[in-house]
């Protein structure tokens, strides 16, 4: 069912979603299709405070890990993502700086890669919303590219932070959905008033981007995954250096972290959905674990817990 009707038949709804799995807490989000890996050690925490009206969605993200996101907002919508604070991160591989939101249309896959303890407050708005606003065909028919990094005064992001804090902190029993919708609406409107796209890009850019993705396509589809950088060098057709050069500028990490982190999500990911015969041994291999002793010792230091006490809990 679309958010459209599902919130007209159901309007107001609220709800607050708590996560301790990076991934599971990425399926939390009303409507939207994601999948996170987690960047950084330790036991992860999320929290997602969500608003839906009948034709907006509003909501704050809490994470406590760095994370790597793969992201779509449901389709025939626009998307406005303010981090807490001026937060940085990146949306695909482009720093957002302290005076800039990020914006895609729906229908798009776009990734963000974010820091410990990231907070980030969410509008995306229908069709039929823009299109009262006279900005429909100009928003979704654009260049996601164009519209990632949004330049945005900062008493627009504060008066706008504090219109979503206030909604989301509202009982659902008081909620009134036209004038919440007005108030934001007027927030948006004054957002995508005053938008100036941030088109900048590094040298080499374009490059370094396709040599990220080339990696990420390869762990996608191979039955059995690199372990080591000369292999990565090789599925890339680049030098150690460029693929030092192209994983640090678009991801922040390098591409031997990249790999060890991914290989271990993947790992996470089969055992917190398991089926009958699963073991930790065999999923471990399938990833290039072969030292379990190792693996073990790496898997509780990433999670905060032993891979078998993953598998126990969700095959329980």
């Amino acid at each position: 069912m679309s958010l459209d009707r599902q919130a007209s038949q159901n309007a107001p709804w609220r709800c607050t979603w708590e996560a301790w799995d990076a991934n599971e807490h990425a399926h939390n989000l009303t409507d939207w299709s994601q999948e996170y890996d987690q960047f950084s050690r330790g036991a992860f925490y999320g929290r997602i405070d969500e608003v839906r009206l009948s034709e907006m969605q509003v909501f704050k993200e809490y994470t406590s890990n760095a994370l790597g996101q793969q992201c779509n907002v449901w389709p025939e919508s626009l998307w406005i993502g303010i981090p807490v604070d001026g937060q940085s991160c990146r949306i695909n591989g482009h720093q957002v700086g302290a005076q800039e939101v990020m914006c895609q249309p729906g229908g798009h896959d776009f990734e963000l890669v974010t820091p410990d303890r990231f907070g980030i407050y969410g509008l995306v708005v229908s069709r039929q919303w823009l299109t009262r606003a006279g900005a429909a065909d100009d928003l979704l028919a654009a260049d996601p590219e164009r519209l990632m990094r949004l330049q945005l005064p900062d008493h627009t992001r504060q008066a706008t932070g504090f219109l979503i804090e206030r909604l989301l902190g509202t009982q659902r029993e008081q909620l009134s959905v036209k004038v919440h919708q007005d108030i934001l609406s007027l927030a948006l409107a004054e957002i995508l008033r005053e938008e100036t796209p941030n088109t900048e890009m590094p040298p080499s850019y374009g490059h370094r981007k396709q040599v990220v993705d080339r990696i990420k396509a390869h762990l996608n589809a191979c039955e059995a995954p690199p372990v080591a950088l000369s292999e990565l060098c090789e599925i890339a057709h680049v030098s150690q250096r460029t693929l030092q050069y192209s994983f640090n500028s678009i991801l922040g990490i390098s591409p031997i972290q990249f790999l060890r982190l991914t290989r271990l999500n993947r790992v996470r990911r089969r055992l917190s959905a398991p089926d009958t015969g699963t073991t930790v041994s065999q999923v471990a291999a399938d990833w290039g674990f072969y030292h379990l002793g190792q693996f073990a010792q790496d898997y509780r230091q990433l999670f905060g817990e032993a891979p078998s006490v993953t598998l126990y809990r969700h095959a329980a």
